[in-house]
């Protein structure tokens, strides 16, 4: 009788010993996890002293206001013993900052209304409509923002002397508008181009005009982008020193900037630092609030052109 082998009995699957699998996106993880550990440790790192380097001035500035002057230089870093009001109550009425405080407020606000609307309009004709001298006029207000201010002092000089607007609010205030356009123009003509041209579209087949599709429909749509570029220019012309300066010297139409240095520079020998110090918190809180209040619309409209 022939016999046959017969063969082993075949292994359960789960006994079955198995081929490593490798993944190469473990694995590089795994060889850069302990780079990239160390590389943002050492970011947080240096975020953390750029966020002390900031934040100390700030506190030692409003810490300082509230201190006498004799506080303030023996002891510069300690607590006050109490909170001494009248340092900003003295601030704001014997040097006169509520007077420079409101005509900032004044300026700053129609600056910026004026602004925001041309620079608005402006910068929605050059994305979204094509015309000979299109790119030209763009250039122009991108080269805008290339020119020195101190090159444009003597001319604004002439130019609101001879239209009586010399040492005036409104003639302070068409200044600014025209210092901050370039820059307004710019930023809003490349966020208006990532806005969807459907909607608008759809607008004018509903019969809306060019006025009341770009009020209703598209300047809500760049929300983002005007409290950006709003907050930038809130930023610079709130702090501006040097056109005051020189278009306003009438000692009732000064701002806040001049109202400090003339705080600083009328003490003489008198060393009233704790008033000089709550002038500058007074001059210092309306910017933290903006940007604390608008920082994430901030954020939004920086990066609504990367994300669309």
């Amino acid at each position: 009788m022939k016999t046959t082998d017969t063969p082993p009995p075949l292994e359960p699957l789960e006994a079955r010993p198995q081929a490593a699998t490798t993944d190469p996106a473990k694995e590089e993880a795994a060889r850069g996890g302990e780079g990239g550990g160390v590389l943002n440790v050492f970011s947080h790192g240096i975020l953390i002293i750029w966020a002390i380097m900031v934040v100390l001035p700030l506190v030692w500035a409003v810490i300082t206001s509230f201190k006498d002057d004799s506080s303030i230089f023996s002891s510069p870093w300690s607590l006050p013993d109490r909170l001494h009001f009248e340092n900003w109550s003295r601030a704001w009425s014997q040097a006169h900052m509520s007077d420079y405080f409101g005509n900032t407020l004044i300026v700053v606000s129609c600056s910026l209304v004026g602004t925001l609307v041309l620079g608005s309009m402006a910068a929605y004709v050059l994305a979204r409509f094509e015309f000979p001298g299109n790119r030209l006029v763009y250039f122009l207000f991108v080269g805008g923002m290339s020119f020195p201010v101190m090159l444009a002092l003597v001319p604004l000089f002439y130019v609101l002397s001879n239209m009586s607007l010399l040492n005036t609010l409104p003639g302070l205030i068409l200044v600014y508008i025209a210092y901050s356009l370039p820059f307004t123009v710019f930023f809003l003509t490349s966020f208006f181009r990532t806005l969807p041209t459907s909607i608008a579209e759809a607008a004018f087949v509903d019969g809306a005009s060019h006025t009341r599709t770009f009020f209703q429909i598209m300047l809500p749509m760049a929300k983002p982008g005007l409290i950006s570029v709003g907050i930038f220019n809130f930023l610079g012309q709130w702090n501006q020193y040097m056109l005051p300066t020189v278009l306003n010297t009438d000692p009732d139409k000064k701002v806040l900037s001049q109202g400090l240095v003339e705080l600083a520079t009328s003490q003489g020998y008198k060393g009233d630092w704790s008033g000089l110090f709550a002038g500058l918190v007074m001059a210092m809180l309306p910017v933290l609030a903006a940007y604390i209040l608008f920082q994430r619309q901030v954020v939004q409209g920086l990066t609504a052109g990367a994300l669309k």
